[in-house]
């Protein structure tokens, strides 16, 4: 029931953000009214955060999750999974007929057991109808079957054994994960085509039963005598296992030699795995796997970047067949061909980041845009030998979270001179360059203060903040240095009005070219 209305507060911000004209009105069915006092359709009257919590997604805001129980995170983890999973061919026309269908014609089905034990054997049954063995369990059994010798199946089944286990310290299911994961970045050849009806290829049925699809593709993956069994675990899954735990543990804790990888984690783009583990060959040296490894998970930064500023989707659904033509593309160069075809394939986007010069922040798209200010203000504070933690930046766990901060406050009084209306205004508001971070309650306490108080206050944080005021400039040789070798056209600003937040806007832009230059590629 949490999971329905949480789709359809989704649904409401969906068509609120769009200005629709056909507008359904879904209110009804998230909360009822009476006697004038609104309350949610399926919540906890003794649970104050909830509410708090349900408020806040209603109105298309944020809430604050840190020190909050296990089910006021989830709540808040599954909203942002709905964005995540919302199919992009709903967002136009087909909304409202797409929201009318769900409230009229999906029907729900009650299941009432008589006792607590038969509810509890309806759950067990119906959450636990696969067999006894995992897919991964059962791929293993197979691959030692046909090995011969006694002692080599026995080492195999040890380092098999030993790497599953810490693939699971990742996750219960990492082992499946990383299965699925090596198995379409080395071996799948094919993928469903994106019509009614259509059959699962290669790509679908290793996510659905890899262990039934390796043995139909034996022949194809030259798996015939002993010994190729035995190169299979020992070299192949030894390798790539290897690589894919050093992927993931940097998509988990930032590391400054993989740092794209934790990036690109944090914008939950989980394609990077099998398009990082593509180019890797059994025969590479160490060094060459992990230029490669920087190489693709670099491309993949600059992807997301040019994607998100032209308000481009990255949703998993939108972009897999696209992912897979690469993955397909880049399996098994050597480095120089690598970087040939990922230049190239930046070169060739039609997204670039020119615009920024018209990008703002929305709803839908506020994780992004945290993601990029923290990145913008992470990297100016590393080139100018200021200590940084992008971590800090993005992190929703630590006391004091940094938030997304409005140089303009919310007072239509202070800009009359500039709008003739206050949806004009508001609308200006949420333009890239009017937007910093803050910490929490910091942001908070300037309020709606007029911008010569703020700025003041901004000296004192982040250097992306600080360089609105004049003292960033004074006695700050490092700083300097790296604005005159970058030739980034920062500034103080004594007032902000629309001009000023127009040359914010253009800053941002030549700092987005900066950041994610395709020379990057070359440098790695």
């Amino acid at each position: 029931m949490t999971s329905l209305i949480l789709l359809f507060i989704y649904l409401r911000n969906l068509q609120k953000n769009q200005g629709r004209s056909d507008e359904v009105n879904v209110d009804n069915l998230i909360f009822s009214e009476k006697f004038a006092i609104k309350s949610f359709n399926f919540e906890d009257p003794d649970d104050i955060w909830r509410k708090q919590c349900m408020e806040a997604l209603y109105y298309g805001g944020e809430f604050d999750i840190k020190d909050k129980s296990e089910t006021i995170q989830n709540i808040v983890e599954r909203y942002n999974n709905i964005g995540d999973l919302f199919n992009e061919s709903l967002h136009g026309k087909a909304l409202p007929f797409f929201i009318e269908w769900l409230m009229y014609k999906v029907e729900l089905i009650e299941i009432i057991a008589a006792t607590n034990d038969d509810a509890y054997t309806v759950f067990e049954t119906m959450n636990d109808r696969g067999l006894s063995l995992k897919p991964v369990e059962m791929l293993k059994g197979y691959l030692l079957s046909n090995i011969q010798d006694p002692i080599q199946r026995k080492t195999a089944n040890t380092l098999w054994k030993n790497r599953i286990l810490e693939l699971n310290d990742f996750d219960k299911e990492e082992d499946s994960n990383f299965v699925k994961t090596w198995f379409r970045a080395k071996f799948a050849i094919s993928m469903r085509e994106r019509k009614k009806h259509a059959l699962n290829k290669d790509f679908e049925r290793i996510g659905n039963e890899f262990h039934k699809w390796l043995r139909e593709q034996q022949n194809k993956l030259k798996l015939k005598e002993s010994q190729d069994f035995i190169d299979f675990i020992m070299k192949k899954f030894n390798i790539f296992s290897r690589y894919y735990l050093l992927i993931r543990e940097a998509a988990e804790k930032f590391s400054p030699d993989f740092e794209y990888i934790y990036y690109n984690a944090q914008n939950n783009f989980t394609l990077q795995y099998p398009l990082i583990l593509a180019p890797i060959k059994v025969e590479d040296e160490e060094e060459t796997i992990l230029k490669k490894i920087k190489l693709v998970s670099a491309f993949i930064d600059m992807f997301i970047a040019r994607r998100v500023v032209n308000y481009r989707t990255l949703r998993y659904s939108s972009i897999q067949y696209t992912m897979f033509r690469l993955i397909t593309e880049i399996r098994d160069l050597d480095l120089e061909e690598l970087h040939k075809v990922l230049d190239l394939k930046i070169k060739d986007m039609d997204e670039t980041f020119d615009s920024v010069s018209k990008f703002k922040l929305h709803s839908q798209n506020r994780r992004f845009v945290h993601n990029l200010l923290s990145r913008m203000t992470y990297f100016i504070e590393k080139e100018s030998k200021i200590v940084s933690n992008f971590e800090t930046y993005v992190s929703r766990q630590i006391e004091k979270p940094y938030e997304i901060e409005h140089i303009w406050g919310k007072k239509y009084e202070q800009h009359k001179d500039e709008f003739i209306i206050e949806e004009e205004f508001l609308d200006y508001r949420q333009f890239f360059g009017n937007l910093i971070l803050l910490p929490k309650g910091f942001n908070q306490s300037l309020g709606a203060d007029t911008y010569d108080v703020k700025v003041k206050a901004y000296f004192g944080q982040n250097l992306l903040a600080k360089s609105l005021n004049e003292l960033c400039y004074e006695k700050n040789p490092s700083f300097k240095t790296f604005l005159k070798e970058s030739g980034l056209p920062f500034k103080p600003n004594k007032s902000f009005k629309k001009e000023d937040l127009d040359t914010r806007q253009q800053l941002y832009k030549k700092l987005c070219e900066y950041i994610w230059n395709p020379s990057r590629l070359k440098d790695i």
